[in-house]
């Protein structure tokens, strides 16, 4: 399972949306956990000032038989690492940037990255246009769908 968080700008017609600081984004914030293929086993939509940790606690709930996670720096932390193994009961490993401020591509890391850009040729997810939070996630089960119903 790899696990990642994006941040997408709304338009004026949302009522739900929040600021990622650290993006500087006003907006929205979606949570994703991938297996190794790419494809979501657990999908969540918050307000952009929900942090990655508790956007991941809530949409873990969904996820089963996961033994082994992988996360950005976003989610460091002791008390990340435990609530997943006490609620997962499965162990987490961080991949970091290098210090050195070359481009590196991280070991399994670009399977979340390839997810995120598969949605991003879905046109309507580029700009959250959306008035409920409920309704951005069904868009992005839709994308998926669509997906994979053109692989198979």
């Amino acid at each position: 399972m790899i696990v990642d968080a994006q941040s997408v700008k709304t338009t004026d017609l949302t009522k739900n949306s929040g600021y990622d600081g650290g993006k500087k984004i006003s907006g929205i914030k979606r949570h994703m956990a991938v297996d190794i293929n790419g494809l979501p086993q657990a999908i969540l939509v918050t307000q952009a000032n929900v942090s990655d940790r508790s956007g991941f606690s809530l949409a873990s709930q969904n996820l089963e038989l996961v033994q082994h996670g992988m996360v950005d720096g976003g989610y460091t932390g002791n008390d990340f690492a435990d609530q997943v193994k006490l609620i997962l009961n499965a162990k987490t490993t961080v991949a970091k940037r290098n210090e050195l401020h070359t481009f590196t591509v991280l070991p399994q890391r670009w399977i979340v990255e390839r997810s995120w850009s598969w949605l991003g040729k879905c046109r309507r997810l580029w700009k959250n246009c959306e008035r409920a939070l409920n309704s951005s996630l069904q868009m992005v089960v839709l994308a998926f769908l669509k997906i994979v119903l053109k692989r198979y």
